[in-house]
């Protein structure tokens, strides 16, 4: 069994039943508890998991899968209708002019220029990466689009 074939168990839901009035009621003295024992005790909890003290299911099935989610690259997204608001005719359009305007707050690994809005400003825009309908857009306002070498690989992040 691996953990993708488990599947939540239907359970069966009882009403509640009002214990602890009198013996004739069958939920008396006791109320249901049992006799001595943690599980008798005022306030008593243990784990949903808990079974007892043998190895449990949830530590019995193994582990598997990987992610590198540590690592991966972080690219912050901005369309060209946006530079196209923000930035006057023949501006060069970088990290640091991006985050001068408010564009780009985040800490990322780089920047990814989208097509989405109107462009019609010849802008100079450097970035990491380009989506192929930003390329045209930028190319056809008479813009350049350069594209700066790939970030360094990033360093662990949690």
């Amino acid at each position: 069994m691996n953990l993708t074939d488990a599947r939540k168990a239907k359970i069966p839901r009882k009403k509640k039943f009002p214990v602890g009035k009198g013996q004739a009621s069958g939920a008396g003295k006791q109320c249901g508890r049992g006799r001595k024992g943690q599980g008798a005790r005022q306030g008593e909890s243990q784990r949903p998991y808990f079974e007892g003290g043998q190895m449990p299911v949830i530590r019995r099935i193994p582990k598997f899968g990987f992610n590198n989610n540590a690592f991966r690259l972080r690219f912050e997204t901005v369309n060209v209708g946006d530079l196209d608001e923000k930035f006057a005719d023949g501006d060069v359009v970088d990290q640091d002019s991006l985050r001068a305007k408010g564009l780009v707050n985040r800490r990322c690994d780089g920047i990814k220029i989208l097509g989405d809005g109107p462009l019609a400003k010849k802008l100079t825009v450097k970035a990491e990466r380009f989506s192929a309908s930003a390329l045209e857009k930028i190319a056809k306002a008479g813009g350049k689009a350069e594209a700066i070498g790939a970030p360094p690989a990033p360093a662990k992040q949690g």
